[in-house]
C-alpha cells in the first residue's frame, strides 16, 4: 500500500533525506519547513510530493498544513516530527527566554503537530508517529541542559503516548540519534547561550570548542538513518526506541548499566519506603 508521509524540518539534514527515502519508495510525501521555496529547491517536483512552508510554533499554520495534505492524498499514514534546534550551553549562561523557545519548537510544536495529525489516524484505525529524539533525551550532559531537558520530555510524551493510540491502530517510535552528519551543530542551526559567567568559562570554551570540532566530522550517515526509518514504518512490530548509530548504541548501553548499578546498591533503602497497613 502506497503510504503517506508527514514530515516536518525536512528542507536539509535528517528530515530531508526522510523525505528523499519515502519518495524513493514509492509513497506521497507531505515535506513541511519554513521556507516553502527552499523545499522546492530541495526535492525535484513530483506529484507524489507536496511542498507546504510550515512553523511549528504556529497552530494555524499546523492545521492548514494538515488540511491541505488530506485535500490532496487522502489520509496521513506516516508523521515524522523532526523540526527542532539545539540550544547548547552550560545552564547558567542562559535565559529562561532561551528555555521557552527550544521548548516552544522542541516540544509544543511536536505536541502540537501530533495533535493535528491524530484524529486522520484514529479515523484510519491506523498510522505510525515517527518523534525524533536524541542520545540527550537517553543521557544528560554538561553545555546541553536545555536541549538534554527538551529531549526527554519527547520520550515521557512518546511513550504515554504509545499506550494511549495503541487501541486504534497507531504506533509510536522515537529514533534516537548520536551524532549524525548533518548542520545540527553548524551556525546556521545551532544556537548558543550569550550569557557568560566567569566561573564557567573554561568549561565552556572546551564544550563549544569540542562542538565545533565535531561539527560535519559526525560519523552518522543521515541517508543510512532515512533508509532505515522507511524500513520501521513497514514493520509490524516497530521498536518505541531505536538508537541510531554506534555512538547512541554505547550510550543507550551504558544508560542501562548505571541504571541498573543505582538500582541494585540502593534497593533494601528504596524498598524500606514501603509503608505497612493494618487490616481494617
Amino acid at each position: 500500500m502506497v503510504k503517506t508521509w508527514f514530515v516536518t524540518g525536512a528542507t536539509r539534514g535528517i528530515g530531508a533525506e526522510i523525505v528523499k527515502a519515502a519518495l524513493a519508495a514509492g509513497d506521497n510525501v507531505a515535506a513541511t519547513g519554513r521556507s516553502v521555496d527552499a523545499l522546492r529547491n530541495a526535492f525535484p517536483a513530483s506529484d507524489a510530493l507536496l511542498c507546504l512552508a510550515l512553523d511549528v510554533t504556529d497552530r494555524a499554520r499546523i492545521a492548514a498544513a494538515v488540511d491541505t495534505t488530506l485535500a490532496r492524498f487522502g489520509r496521513i499514514d506516516v508523521l515524522v516530527n523532526n523540526a527542532g534546534f539545539g540550544l547548547l550551553g552550560l545552564f547558567e549562561e542562559t535565559a529562561p527566554g532561551d528555555a521557552e523557545h527550544q521548548f516552544a519548537t522542541n516540544v509544543f510544536g511536536l505536541f502540537d503537530v501530533t495533535r493535528a495529525v491524530l484524529p486522520a489516524m484514529r479515523a484510519e484505525r491506523g498510522g505510525h508517529i515517527f518523534n525524533l529524539s536524541s542520545i540527550a533525551g537517553i543521557r544528560g550532559g554538561p553545555g546541553a541542559s536545555l536541549y538534554c531537558a527538551s529531549k526527554h520530555a519527547v520520550e515521557g510524551f512518546s511513550e504515554s503516548l504509545s499506550h494511549e493510540v495503541a487501541p486504534f491502530g497507531i504506533r509510536v517510535t522515537l529514533i534516537e540519534p548520536g551524532f549524525f552528519r548533518t548542520d545540527f551543530l553548524d551556525p546556521s542551526s545551532v544556537k548558543t547561550a550569550a550569557h557568560p559567567v566567569a566561573d564557567y568559562a573554561e568549561a565552556s570554551r572546551a564544550i563549544h570548542e569540542g562542538y565545533a570540532a565535531r561539527n560535519h566530522q559526525q560519523a552518522g550517515d543521515p541517508a543510512k538513518l532515512a533508509a532505515v526509518t522507511v524500513r520501521l514504518a513497514n514493520e509490524p512490530n516497530p521498536p518505541l526506541r531505536f538508537a541510531a548509530g554506534s555512538d547512541a548504541v554505547e550510550v543507550v548501553t551504558a544508560k542501562i548499566a548505571r541504571l541498573q548499578g543505582d538500582l541494585d546498591a540502593w534497593r533494601a533503602v528504596s524498598v524500606s519506603t514501603d509503608g505497612a497497613f493494618e487490616a481494617a
